[in-house]
């Protein structure tokens, strides 16, 4: 790949709509883009202060493709860190093409997935983990997801990091001059100081390792999986929860006869509902498959909510508490949470009686819309939302959970070697181990293959 290219690419959606955007970045960019804009007001591109907007015409020849706007980016002040101009089309497919194929003819070279921030990374206009967040924050679909990824764009987990990379960094210089000076026997770094050092350092590691569990399920959504014998109102329940008529509710068991999985936001947080077949013994065979796919989804599935009507925690008390074993044993690991239906149906006398029967029941009628909210609540609380309410840094990318990981490794052997006394050269090899882990994450350590990785997944136009 040539970052002295310039290259273009669409950066709206692809597809008709009402406007386009198409953008240019390399350093022909105005050289490109001047001789086939037309200014209303004759001004010539080229000549533009950086940063202003002008209206147009985009020109191939003597035919006029369309009326534009063109943004100017001079200099290194723009989002890939050198001359980029945008230009604001109409939205036709036709129109999109005929521009871009016409600047494509002008000099320009099609720009490869993520080139555009992959330049913005080379010039330093950002570090790799914010280059990453930039995709985490396109692809955010709720409002925790996209509170992290604006976070980290904006250098917080970078900073951290960086802040905890500088400060071993000065310890590193100075057990290297200790080495230098070895014959005379000196210590240069504090060993008190270094041993308190490694100590916050390894605190602040574990805190966003662990916080890693949330960041995931937030990044990627929660799937619960809605389980139960046949009849006992999933589906109706499922409605409820999207407030929509998402599944085919009917009298008739078995009516659900293959997952149906829908997400909702709740709190910020995304949540995938998956309504499952009924579980029960069939001689049918599509309904067989059904129940089958239903255990591979509980076993795919984060949290499992497990749906009793309230007529059957009453009068089948002991199989519903067999149920509730079944599920908890064959599924250890699973948060369970059992949950009462069609309350609407008991007398007051069994309403009182019922919450007896079984603890921590959830009573809902999901037909009248009753303990809906609650539910979600209580759903909600399986996420440790306290990080995101206190605005810390939430880790999300499997590549930084990773290099924290094998960084964390390394410090507890730097605290090892404290504490045996270990000599300064032994020390100084996982010092250095530890510096490269934290060079992973920000981009300061990189490869080819790495980046290449990690661009291959930004869409063309970003």
């Amino acid at each position: 790949m040539n970052i002295q290219d310039t290259i273009v690419a669409l950066a709206s959606p692809a597809g008709a709509g009402a406007i386009a955007v198409i953008r240019v970045s390399g350093p022909e960019a105005l050289a490109i883009c001047s001789p086939i804009f037309k200014s209303v007001s004759g001004k010539v591109l080229a000549n533009q202060k950086t940063h202003t907007i002008h209206l147009g015409h985009i020109m191939d020849g003597q035919r006029t493709i369309d009326e534009v706007l063109v943004s100017l980016f001079k200099g290194t002040n723009s989002y890939t860190g050198e001359p980029t101009v945008e230009i604001s089309c109409h939205g036709s497919s036709y129109i999109q093409q005929e521009i871009i194929q016409l600047l494509l003819r002008s000099g320009c070279r099609t720009a490869k997935a993520g080139e555009f921030t992959l330049r913005s990374f080379i010039n330093g206009k950002m570090d790799l983990s914010q280059a990453e967040a930039v995709a985490d924050l396109i692809a955010s679909d709720n409002e925790a997801a996209h509170q992290i990824a604006m976070q980290q764009m904006r250098g917080g987990f970078s900073n951290e990091i960086a802040q905890l990379r500088q400060e071993l960094l000065n310890f590193a210089s100075l057990i290297e001059l200790e080495l230098d000076f070895s014959e005379e026997d000196v210590e240069f770094a504090d060993r008190t100081q270094f041993k308190d050092l490694v100590a916050r350092i390894t605190k602040v590691l574990k805190r966003l390792i662990d916080s890693f569990a949330t960041g995931n399920v937030i990044k990627n959504g929660i799937p619960v999986a809605i389980v139960g014998e046949p009849n006992v109102g999933k589906s109706t329940l499922l409605n409820a929860l999207l407030n929509e008529e998402r599944a085919i509710v009917s009298d008739i068991a078995g009516t659900t006869r293959d997952t149906i999985e829908d997400e909702l936001s709740i709190g910020g947080i995304g949540f995938r509902f998956i309504d499952t077949a009924g579980i029960r013994e069939t001689q049918d065979v599509i309904e067989g498959l059904g129940i089958k796919k239903t255990f591979e989804k509980i076993k795919q599935a984060q949290v499992v909510v497990l749906l009793h009507t309230a007529s059957e925690v009453i009068h089948q008390t002991d199989s519903v508490k067999l149920e509730i074993e079944k599920i908890k044993n064959q599924f250890p690991l699973k948060p369970l949470l059992v949950v009462a239906n069609k309350i609407d149906a008991l007398s007051p006398k069994e309403l009182n009686e019922i919450e007896t029967k079984i603890d921590n029941l959830h009573l809902l009628s999901a037909k009248e819309n009753k303990g809906i909210d609650a539910l979600k609540e209580k759903l909600l609380d399986f996420v440790n939302t306290g990080a995101l309410r206190n605005d810390e840094t939430i880790v999300t990318n499997s590549r930084h959970y990773d290099a924290l990981l094998k960084a964390l490794e390394e410090i507890e052997k730097v605290q090892y070697g404290l504490d045996t006394g270990l000599s300064g050269d032994l020390m100084a090899i996982d010092i250095r181990e530890a510096l490269y882990h934290f060079g992973e994450i920000t981009g300061q350590v990189t490869n080819d293959e790495l980046l290449g990785n990690i661009f291959a997944n930004f869409c063309i136009g970003k």
